[in-house]
């Protein structure tokens, strides 16, 4: 990414080298806190395939797929900080932060008496999970804070207090025999930390708030889109939990191991060209595509390659037989590392509605699966192909605003008449 505009526009010099090492630092950096969020990730469920049964095995991965859902408004209000932050410098989103992440509190606890025993989860996981959830998503308001003014060293910081506060805690317990109830409970005390941790790193780079105030609307497009996002990704998961037997659900639930690698194994990319999309740039965005691309690309080969040794570290030696289905699994993963780059162009750019067509992706899958016969591949494909049709859709959603003759306007997220 290059230094090629200040704030607001504005060109600004700055010594070639000098930024470059500055942007090489951050990319390094981040990179290695993404991939220490992901092996954190990635360990959770592979400790559970080994500790738990299959049935335990099978709830612990619907838990995980709703605190992915869950949390996804901590990646949505770092974006939409992020992005405000870019525009208006030094801007607050003190307000913000800390009201997304009650709600989010507040929603997942209701969804206690319905969830548990519908997906055969304990009410109290799930009340767990919602404390859990708040102090994840209040992480949010401080890495988009340091995202938008790439500070990317202390950002990587960020990340990875976030990654162990997540997920050390369930994996402890996990080690530990604590069980299903008992790791969620050391892990949700484990991320209660987390915003501790966070005020203790910002609290040297803050500074007084300058510029004007996130409005709800940014942070409710941003957490709508991720939201969107990660509900649609993760959405076979608990469609396979809802209708899958048990050991079904448990093997699918190792193939989603692999999806989620693809999908998160490239997001630095995505970190990196947040605020240079903030400003406009068409190369950043399609920099961002090539890697992201080349990154799915080299992902299904290996896959392809070595499916049982993937199925193997994922979930044991019980899973290498399914190794002929790790490529689509990578695929789906890939087609949505794809999806999340555009989305995020989207929303830097002020789209009214970016989140239109994973919503929509939602109910054809849903759809699709109460056609198709109740089997492990049945739930499998129609996934892949569901994460192929949304990243069309959102492909081609700015070509249909300029036919209209709209374009996003940088400055304030409202339309303007489309200009050459």
């Amino acid at each position: 990414m290059d230094q090629a505009g200040g704030r607001g526009g504005t060109a600004v010099a700055a010594p070639a080298g000098g930024t470059a090492r500055r942007i090489g630092a951050g990319a390094a950096a981040v990179a290695i806190a993404s991939a220490v969020a992901s092996a954190l990730g990635y360990l959770v469920p592979v400790l559970g395939a080994r500790t738990l049964e299959a049935s335990d095995l099978g709830a612990l991965a619907t838990v995980l797929a709703i605190a992915g859902i869950a949390a996804v408004p901590s990646m949505g209000l770092q974006i939409a900080v992020a992005v405000h932050r870019v525009r208006q410098p030094g801007a607050g989103a003190q307000r913000a932060g800390w009201l997304t992440a009650a709600v989010c509190t507040a929603l997942v606890a209701l969804l206690a008496p319905v969830a548990g025993p519908l997906l055969d989860v304990p009410a109290t996981v799930i009340l767990l999970l919602a404390v859990y959830t708040g102090a994840i998503v209040a992480a949010g308001r401080w890495l988009g804070e340091l995202q938008g003014d790439e500070r990317f060293l202390l950002l990587a910081v960020g990340m990875a207090v976030q990654a162990v506060g997540r997920y050390g805690g369930l994996s402890a317990g996990l080690l530990l025999g604590a069980g299903l109830t008992g790791s969620m409970l050391i892990g949700t005390a484990t991320a209660l930390l987390i915003p501790v941790a966070l005020i203790l790193l910002t609290r040297s780079s803050a500074g007084a708030a300058t510029g004007l105030g996130i409005t709800a609307k940014q942070v409710f497009t941003a957490c709508s889109a991720t939201l969107a996002m990660l509900v649609v990704s993760y959405a076979d998961l608990l469609l396979a939990r809802a209708v899958l037997p048990a050991a079904a659900s448990g093997a699918y639930a190792v193939g989603t191991v692999l999806t989620k690698g693809a999908i998160w194994a490239p997001q630095v990319v995505t970190v990196l060209a947040l605020p240079r999309l903030a400003h406009g740039s068409r190369r950043a965005l399609l920099v961002a595509v090539g890697l992201v691309t080349a990154s799915g690309a080299v992902l299904v080969t290996a896959s392809a390659l070595a499916g049982g040794l993937a199925f193997g570290a994922a979930g044991g030696p019980d899973y290498t037989g399914l190794g002929r289905y790790a490529p689509v699994f990578a695929a789906t993963g890939a087609l949505y590392a794809l999806v999340f780059v555009l989305v995020n162009a989207q929303v830097a750019a002020g789209s009214r509605w970016p989140s239109a067509p994973m919503w929509a992706g939602c109910a054809v899958l849903v759809a699709a699966t109460t056609v198709v016969p109740h089997t492990f591949t049945a739930i499998m494909w129609c996934a892949t192909g569901t994460a192929l049709l949304v990243l069309v859709a959102t492909a081609l959603m700015p070509n249909v605003a300029r036919r209209r003759g709209l374009r996003p306007s940088p400055s304030s997220g409202t339309k303007v008449p489309e200009s050459d």
